[in-house]
């Protein structure tokens, strides 16, 4: 994979786990909710907003709000119960919960489905 194709698929999954994450936070999430829970413009976060409209990832209403398409809402929860795992295990090994959510960010988007199934696994058999 080249690295502006997954710098581009890194974006669409920041992006639609803000919408997940706010949704859960609010009645109504609209773009500038996000913008701003980035810290993205609001012509750069309506752009992407066209994009993820145009991969039937997200619907806006003439209200402007948005929500998650079914396959929005599949990816969004996989790449949010990546970033909550990851986190979790790091704060659990003593990384400050900080550090452990910025490199939770990160490893989200590059963890192979292999990995991240044996990771969830083994915190799973610990726990017991």
């Amino acid at each position: 994979m080249n690295y502006q194709r997954h710098k581009s698929e890194e974006s669409v999954e920041d992006y639609l786990e803000t919408i997940l994450i706010l949704s859960k936070q609010k009645a109504q999430v609209r773009s500038i909710d996000v913008a701003n829970e980035l810290g993205y413009s609001k012509p750069s976060v309506s752009v992407a907003m066209k994009n993820l409209r145009q991969k039937n990832y997200v619907l806006v209403s003439d209200e402007g709000y948005l929500s998650l398409t079914e396959e929005g809402l599949n990816l969004a929860s996989t790449v949010y119960e990546r970033h909550s795992v990851i986190s979790n295990w790091l704060i659990s090994l003593g990384v400050s919960q900080e550090v452990a959510v910025e490199d939770a960010c990160r490893m989200e988007h590059d963890i192979s489905d292999e990995s991240f199934a044996a990771i969830k696994k083994y915190l799973q058999d610990a726990g017991k």
